[in-house]
């Protein structure tokens, strides 16, 4: 292996921190700071002075992170690397428990359960205990036995939660059973290496003799059990040696703003205990991005600046000053989604970007509606990351499967999925049946419902008995579509048609029936359903649309599904996501929507953080405020090149129309960063001027036969 370049390959922070290998180490690196490469040169590093492969351990949260982590390593060193330890945290629990959990009592071919194999467990528990599982949460429990493992939540004594104690016996059941079972679950692959530690000592011991280099990525993100385990490890104890042997070899690296994650767990304070549990801890910050341009990080700076509790840096760049931030008051979310559509098209063109260049991000899921609508109406394609698409929801997909049978009855597929939703006594039995004949005679679904009909009206046998007894219910739904298909061949009043069918079928009882034990759950999947209606509704009274009814409606949905692959033009599509989901990636240009006042901050978060404040929890609002702060700091960051934020006059909330306060965050922008995007009405001459170009680099496009390409 050639040697290392460091010198060639690192700023001067950068250095210090790949060169400083022992004792423990906090690297500090902001957004866009380069800190996988320094994770990476960091290990190559010491590959390359000789540190044994099986002396390392680098623990990150992912196992994409993790596998890109070794394939740099393997680049840079060229090495093969059989003896490095690179695995998420929940990966290095299994390896220690499959090593030692019969020191625990269990075989060593245990199961990790999953969701539904925990939720199954708990109900078995339930049952043990003699406690109905009629109306009981399965995933609330689950949380809070989760909470309970990780320390979170503490059963009696100081700390206990008496509401939840009640619990207790169930807990303590469900353990059991896990361990009858030889089981175990996602937390203990974190709790039990920690019990496994403290009971059998050589363990642990061998463990802290063979890990002398220990790293760990997005340190921000560890919750309290993770730290715990990290410092067992390291120290070769809990609490470590007294008096204490030096500092041991660990480096951590993360940047306390961007801790956006506290919900499931994660503990920015980490960063401050790290430094109080190993003494002599050399602190390196990295601040010099590589990813976006001067304006957007002072923009980022001036924002996160407002939080007390942070480790003070300030990004800086060598990109230049760049484009001013564009913020744009909509009147509405649905104004505001036209905006960001007119706006991905004319720079996709103007700066010849490909639509995957385009990072759309919202703070929650159901802002994306809108967008979805008005990208569908612009023939923009996008893919929904972090969140379910509007038209993914099984509610939505339910209602287009009904109209896609109307339109095309030999549709198989859509068939299969509406026959029995909502139950109507075409039973397995029948479907199985239906599905021989159709495969028979080679013929559709829809058409062997209809020649089963046909029999059943003649007294033909044609299905098992078991099967006949859904005839009339097959005869209904032939009906049902037949009506429906009827009504809709007319291309008015296409919304007031569907919602006559979601009546007609009841599915307000079927949703009802389906979630019985939370009726909030079916009220709110049946306002999509609302919402779909009004979708349909908005776009037939649209004067731009040119050809209504169920046909044109359905070809319009169908743009979310298609295949952009084969025409380079369309090349990838425009990430509509939540902010949490941004985390890591970047785009040239990013488009924040939703900067109000109750979306950022999110309302529910400053009420929840407002009522532990007047329980006597210090600090309690701050924080809450201060982690929603971090969460737009993170967004403003995703950007490279152009940042456009949105901020509604007014928002609809449970079909109530809202007036709306811009985001608190938005006034801690600097001013002078920020450039006022209001419409405006072009003249004939910039219209003529816009559309030449516009065609010009059309043409220019067709005869290289090239998709433009980012600038």
């Amino acid at each position: 292996m050639a040697s290392l370049d460091l010198e060639a390959a690192l700023n001067g922070p950068q250095l210090r921190a790949v060169r400083t290998l022992e004792g423990p180490v906090l690297i500090i690196a902001g957004a866009g700071s380069g800190k996988t490469r320094v994770i990476t040169y960091r290990i190559a590093n010491m590959l390359e002075r000789g540190v044994p492969q099986h002396a390392i351990l680098a623990l990150t949260f992912t196992n994409k992170a993790a596998r890109e982590m070794e394939t740099r390593v393997k680049t840079l060193t060229g090495k093969k690397l059989s003896n490095l330890t690179i695995s998420t945290f929940h990966a290095f629990g299994v390896q220690v428990l499959r090593e030692e959990i019969e020191r625990l009592g269990y075989r060593k071919n245990f199961s990790i359960y999953d969701e539904t194999d925990r939720n199954e467990a708990i109900r078995e528990s339930l049952r043990e205990c003699r406690i109905s599982t009629e109306g009981v949460d399965l995933f609330k429990i689950g949380q809070l036995f989760s909470d309970v493992k990780i320390g979170r939540r503490h059963w009696g004594g100081a700390g206990s939660d008496c509401a939840a104690s009640e619990w207790e016996p169930v807990y303590k059941t469900y353990q059991h059973t896990l361990k009858v079972y030889n089981a175990v679950d996602f937390d203990d692959l974190l709790a039990l290496p920690l019990t496994l530690f403290r009971e059998a000592p050589d363990v642990l011991r061998k463990q802290h003799e063979r890990y002398r280099y220990i790293l760990v990525d997005e340190f921000q993100d560890t919750s309290l059990i993770q730290y715990r385990l990290l410092k067992t490890l390291a120290w070769g104890g809990e609490p470590p040696p007294s008096p204490p042997p030096p500092s041991p070899n660990v480096c951590v690296v993360g940047d306390d703003d961007q801790s956006i994650y506290s919900w499931r767990g994660a503990s920015y304070e980490n960063l401050s205990s790290f430094e109080k549990d190993f003494p002599g801890t050399v602190e390196i910050k990295l601040e010099q991005n590589y990813r976006s341009t001067n304006t957007i990080l002072e923009a980022a700076n001036g924002v996160i600046s407002h939080n007390t509790n942070r480790k003070e840096k300030r990004l800086w760049s060598g990109q230049g000053t760049g484009k001013p931030i564009e913020l744009f008051y909509p009147l509405d979310e649905t104004d505001e989604a036209n905006f960001i559509a007119e706006q991905i098209k004319r720079l996709r063109y103007e700066e010849r970007l490909h639509y995957d260049a385009f990072g759309v991000l919202v703070r929650t899921n159901n802002q994306t509606t809108a967008i979805e609508e008005a990208f569908l109406a612009a023939d923009i394609p996008y893919r929904v990351s972090g969140g379910m698409s509007f038209f993914g929801r099984k509610e939505i997909k339910d209602i287009v499967s009904y109209l896609r049978v109307i339109a095309n009855p030999q549709d198989d597929v859509n068939l299969l999925r509406i026959i029995n939703t909502p139950r109507r006594g075409i039973g397995k039995a029948a479907i199985e049946r239906l599905g021989e004949l159709s495969r028979k005679n080679r013929e559709s679904l829809w058409t062997s419902l209809e020649r089963f009909r046909l029999a059943a009206d003649h007294g033909q046998a044609l299905l098992m008995q078991e099967a006949k007894s859904g005839a009339a219910d097959i005869d209904e739904f032939i009906t049902l579509i037949e009506n429906a298909r009827e009504s809709m061949r007319s291309r008015k009043n296409l919304a007031e048609k569907v919602r006559a069918l979601v009546d007609g079928i009841d599915y307000w009882g079927h949703l009802v029936t389906e979630h019985s034990k939370n009726d909030k759950v079916a009220r709110w999947k049946f306002g999509n359903i609302e919402m779909f209606l009004d979708m349909i509704d908005r776009w037939e009274k649209d004067p731009d649309t040119s050809e209504t009814g169920l046909y044109a409606w359905l070809n319009r949905i169908s743009l979310i599904t298609r295949n952009d692959g084969e025409d380079d033009s369309q090349k990838g599509a425009v990430n509509l996501m939540t902010v949490h989901a941004s985390k890591g990636l970047e785009f040239p240009v990013v488009c924040i929507a939703g900067a109000e006042d109750g979306i950022m901050p999110h309302r529910r978060t400053v009420a929840d953080a407002e009522a532990a404040a007047e329980g006597g929890a210090p600090g309690a609002n701050d924080g809450s405020v201060e982690e929603e702060r971090r969460l737009f700091y993170v967004a403003i960051t995703r950007a490279r090149d152009k940042l456009l934020i949105t901020s509604c006059q007014q928002r609809k909330r449970n079909r109530e129309t809202i007036v709306s306060a811009p985001s608190p965050f938005l006034a801690e922008i600097p001013p002078r960063l920020v450039e006022y995007h209001e419409k405006a009405e072009a003249s004939p001459e910039e219209d003529a001027a816009a559309g030449e170009a516009f065609f010009r680099r059309m043409r220019e496009q067709l005869r290289s036969n090239s998709p433009p390409r980012p600038r």
